[in-house]
């Protein structure tokens, strides 16, 4: 036995499926060289450990069985990662091995609905090194053809280059070195594919890196066999009709046998004879709502395949700047700007009449808000800018003073936006300011120029007598019943869909001048159409949530503390009851400050690699 040779196989199932992994796994056992180690590792997220312990009866001196949660993987991507009918989230955890586990140099991959029949390591030894992958031509798309004609029309592929992930050899130091795993988060802020979801965005991230291997390696039950029953090596058993849900289906003998040998037989066995017509109906249903799907897509004039030729997929430099956020938030930066702002100088004193009080600042101020609202009609007109609804309003209509507002920063719309909101709250007697930044106000060009330093704007600035001159104003603003709109995150992350830390700038005032803050929160979704950058146009919604008040038996400091940690639970339970998932950060958790904890625990531990350098 060569013991230094350890092959990786890699499965992917959740508690109900595992019993099937476990037959797939026991066929490969069964057939398999003495010759070589075998780690069987099975990524999920809720295989109970009664399960687990029934699985790992199979190991041997030879094989080693492994189950790996890959729950905090999947957060990451979680609400980004499309599923349907027979596909559920499990599909996508083949893209985490060569992350996951840098020991390996290669791997395979295979899906639970399959036995095999063969020596899978004459798989493994396989020659791989200029390739990214080995599979087999994926015999439905070759002969349906529907299912052909959607990988040529919509993912603009040859329907013989295009394999099944059901069974891969995976390069995974190519994974790893190519940063595989980002392109296809990339890819998939591109474009939506929802036929064969995850092995349609493998396919195009893999184009002329594939070696194509025999049919024998992964023979599916369909159509027409593409090669000879006797020679098949790994059986697959695709789509719907499962040998577990279908009494005498086709070469499901094959599955039987090793089924057989089990401890979940009985089990299985069960389940085949309380599989109803209800159930094969929805399975009939699954089938042609797939065609469906696919003809949908063939049809779409926006498809990925037309995009490409009308050069209408995601800009290069959008795509830099989502990939500059994912990197600040894994580093817990969220108050770094992502965009290059226009070149800045600072905003001096005598250069700035920040409340339009003069005759000439009047007619400025008065026209800047005619051509703004104009501005603002024709957005929404051209539906650049979509606001599909307001909820909370009657928070922001019934204040009877003023108020800071707050809003997440995501877009140069979003103040826009809150426009809007403040139209639609009635307060016509009061006014409604933004604070900006001083790049904004002093070098921002053109159209956008002229309404940043005319339109009710109140600019930050870098020297203190202008800064002065700021807070008298803002204190003005509020005393005098108005609105002024504020950011508290501190920076622009574009359409970025979290809530950010808050700095506490806005509760100070808000403190200083006792009047409550108006937590506001802006949650998108993709609409149908496509912005001159290849993105979705996106559909806003506005929520406003209760007036938070200073409390008078709080002193200062503890007011504004706590008027912004309940700022940001507001935002947070908004972010969560829209997009229906835990607000968590790639950083991990932050503390109160807006730190992430691990960070801060790094900081101050003597022993930690970070602490060390510091010291230095």
């Amino acid at each position: 036995m060569n013991t230094n040779t350890i092959i990786p196989i890699f499965f992917a199932c959740d508690n109900k499926y595992v019993k099937y992994t476990m037959v797939a796994m026991k066929s490969i056992i069964e057939n398999a060289s003495a010759d070589y180690i075998y780690h069987m590792h099975i990524l999920h997220t809720d295989v109970s450990a009664a399960m687990q312990d029934k699985v790992r009866e199979l190991e041997t001196n030879c094989v080693k069985v492994y189950f790996d949660d890959v729950t905090e993987k999947l957060k990451k991507l979680d609400g980004e990662l499309p599923v349907r009918d027979y596909y559920s989230h499990t599909t996508y955890y083949r893209l985490f091995i060569a992350d996951m586990y840098p020991q390996y140099d290669k791997a395979i991959y295979i899906d639970s609905d399959t036995v095999t029949l063969g020596d899978i390591s004459r798989l493994f030894e396989q020659d791989i090194t200029n390739k990214y992958v080995a599979g087999v031509r994926d015999q439905v798309v070759i002969q349906d053809e529907t299912f052909g004609e959607y990988v040529e029309k919509v993912l603009g592929m040859d329907r013989y280059a295009y394999f099944n992930a059901g069974m891969l050899l995976m390069n995974t130091r190519a994974f790893r070195e190519e940063n595989i795993l980002q392109k296809f988060v990339q890819l998939l802020n591109t474009y939506t594919f929802v036929v064969a979801q995850d092995q349609d965005y493998l396919n195009i991230i893999c184009q002329d890196k594939v070696l194509w291997l025999d049919a024998v390696w992964n023979t599916e039950v369909f159509g027409e066999l593409p090669c000879k029953e006797e020679d098949i090596q790994i059986l697959h058993y695709n789509m719907a009709s499962k040998p577990w849900h279908y009494e005498g289906f086709r070469m499901s003998e094959y599955f039987w046998k090793y089924a057989e040998m089990t401890c979940f037989y009985e089990q299985i066995r069960k389940e085949l004879a309380e599989y109803t017509e209800e159930d094969r109906a929805n399975d009939r249903h699954s089938g042609e709502h797939l065609l469906e799907l696919a003809l949908r897509e063939i049809q779409n004039e926006n498809n990925y395949f037309n995009m490409i030729k009308k050069n209408t997929t995601k800009s290069k430099e959008r795509l830099a700047i989502l990939d500059k956020i994912a990197e600040l938030e894994r580093e817990g930066k969220f108050d770094i700007d992502v965009e290059n702002d226009p070149p800045s100088r600072t905003l001096m004193p005598e250069e700035i009449e920040y409340l339009h009080k003069s005759l000439g600042g009047k007619l400025r101020n008065r026209y800047a808000h005619k051509v703004g609202r104009w501005f603002l009609n024709m957005l929404i007109r051209r539906k650049q800018m979509i606001i599909k609804d307001v909820v909370g309003i009657e928070n922001f209509r019934n204040l009877e003073s003023g108020a800071v507002i707050t809003c997440n920063h995501f877009n140069a719309f979003d103040s826009f936006a809150i426009q809007i909101a403040y139209d639609k709250s009635e307060h016509k007697e009061r006014k409604f300011y933004r604070v900006i930044k001083e790049g904004n106000y002093t070098s921002f060009p053109g159209f956008y120029g002229f309404l940043m330093r005319n339109c009710n704007t109140l600019p930050l600035s870098s020297n203190f007598a202008t800064m002065k001159k700021f807070v008298k104003a803002v204190d003005e603003v509020l005393q005098e019943g108005n609105f002024v709109l504020f950011y508290p995150e501190q920076s622009m992350w574009w359409n970025y869909r979290k809530p950010k830390p808050l700095k506490k700038g806005a509760y100070t005032f808000a403190v200083n001048n006792q009047v409550p803050v108006l937590p506001c929160f802006i949650t998108m979704e993709d609409s149908d159409l496509i912005d001159n950058d290849g993105f979705p146009i996106q559909e806003y919604t506005i929520h406003i949530g209760a007036p938070i008040y200073p409390e008078a038996s709080k002193s200062h400091p503890e007011n504004v503390e706590a008027m912004r940690r309940e700022n940001y639970d507001v935002w947070k339970q908004i972010y969560e009851d829209t997009y229906k998932m835990p607000l968590t950060y790639t950083c991990g958790p932050i503390d109160k400050n807006g730190k992430p904890v691990a960070q801060v625990a790094q900081m101050t531990d003597p022993e930690s690699e970070v602490y060390q350098k510091k010291a230095e």
